[in-house]
């Protein structure tokens, strides 16, 4: 594709329940101009044309990369990202992915290895860079507000019970218990990012506990786990590049009530403090009344709870498909095009798929790029080595700043 044209065309690759909300958006976008998908389940990739009007599918992954698309959108298994990022890259091809960025540290290199040499936006779709607690916590560190941030709390609570069955049923079949078990720090980003997304740092070192499952249910099975893992709870502690620290939680057995948002985050600054709960965030300033601004960060409602797409989506997880922006969130470049269509994960899609469309088109680099997405995952993926190792603490390798200009 020639650089700095107006629009381009998009596969999907993987049609799972969570990629036809993204194709939704990014078939509606005027800085798209066809979206195409595959799948290994052939069926699903001609529903998903069928419903959405999409372009075509096409038979697999070699072929999407073989056709004139100019970007590919991944979401397969989380496992699986690294090696199909770095094929599409190096096939010349833009890439927006699903979370994780990869499952090793040799992936998260050669991903960034390939940006490097083929100049190609490489975004990685994390949510919480668009969570509204965290985009509070943004500006108010671009205001200097909390003075000096020197520790931070994340967590990704997200109970199995809470919809991810049927979820890992649907994607695993009939060896779905052999994937379920997947590490829970290797899925690090809706808490690790949700902080980093708003502290200008990174983490340095780590220490974490790994928590053993004891449900016996099949699921979290050394025996049967195809990742040797047991640990369906785990904490980490990270120490950041500018001497502070921030703690993660990454939790699969939980207590959480329904409809209680899976993620949260707090800050502490020598000024002032941001703080989080299930049900109301607060702002903290020495000099002032505390500040309630639970509504600035509340997502509004957004439609499609009866949108065909959802339809195999266990109702546990459908608001992660239908929260609206709240107050908070800047959209004022959003096209009109997405006016009423639906949103999720506490109002992220629309403005991810906006970034990465932005990026490709005006050659600007994404939000979460190949260096900020790195940061985002491979502190989860050294945590989950220092809890095999009993809560030793691990040096954090980083692979540096995004490029300037």
């Amino acid at each position: 594709m020639a650089r700095g044209v107006v629009v381009f065309s998009i596969g999907i690759v993987g049609a799972g329940q969570f990629s036809g909300a993204f194709a939704k958006l990014f078939n509606a976008h005027p800085g798209v101009s066809r979206v195409t998908v595959t799948d290994l389940v052939a069926d699903r990739a001609a529903t998903l044309v069928r419903e959405l009007g999409l372009a075509g599918a096409e038979d697999d992954f070699d072929a999407m990369l073989a056709s004139d698309v100019d970007a590919v959108a991944v979401f397969t298994q989380r496992w699986t990202h690294g090696p199909l990022v770095v094929q599409a890259l190096r096939a010349g091809k833009h890439v927006y992915s699903a979370v994780p960025m990869a499952f090793t540290v040799e992936e998260i290199g050669a991903i960034i290895e390939a940006v490097k040499e083929t100049g190609l936006t490489y975004m990685m779709g994390e949510t919480s860079q668009y969570n509204p607690t965290t985009v509070l916590a943004r500006q108010k560190a671009a205001e200097g507000a909390f003075g000096r941030v020197f520790y931070a709390e994340g967590d990704y609570v997200h109970d199995m019970d809470h919809g991810f069955y049927a979820a890992y049923q649907y994607s695993g079949g009939e060896d779905w218990k052999r994937t379920a078990s997947f590490p829970p720090m290797k899925y690090p980003t809706h808490a690790v990012g949700g902080v980093l997304g708003a502290w200008d740092t990174h983490a340095v070192s780590v220490s974490a506990i790994g928590v053993p499952d004891r449900r016996g249910d099949g699921v979290f099975d050394k025996s049967v786990s195809m990742f040797d893992n047991d640990f369906s709870n785990a904490t980490a502690l990270f120490e950041t590049a500018d001497g502070g620290s921030f703690r993660t939680n990454e939790f699969r057995r939980v207590g959480l009530a329904h409809w209680i948002p899976e993620s949260r985050f707090t800050f502490y600054g020598t000024e002032g403090i941001l703080e989080q709960n299930s049900r109301a965030t607060f702002w903290h300033k020495r000099s002032a009344e505390l500040e309630d601004v639970t509504e600035l960060v509340q997502p509004g409602w957004a439609t499609g709870a009866d949108d065909p797409v959802l339809a195999k989506v266990d109702p546990a997880l459908h608001d992660s498909f239908i929260s609206g922006h709240a107050p908070v969130h800047d959209t004022s470049a959003l096209p009109v095009e997405f006016k009423g269509l639906g949103n999720g994960h506490m109002g992220s899609h629309q403005l991810l798929v906006h970034d990465f469309v932005t990026a490709v088109n005006e050659q600007l680099l994404p939000s979460v790029n190949a260096w900020t997405a790195a940061r985002y995952t491979l502190p989860g993926l050294i945590a989950h080595e220092s809890a095999l190792r009993g809560g030793e603490r691990l040096k954090i390798d980083d692979f540096g700043d995004a490029p300037r200009g």
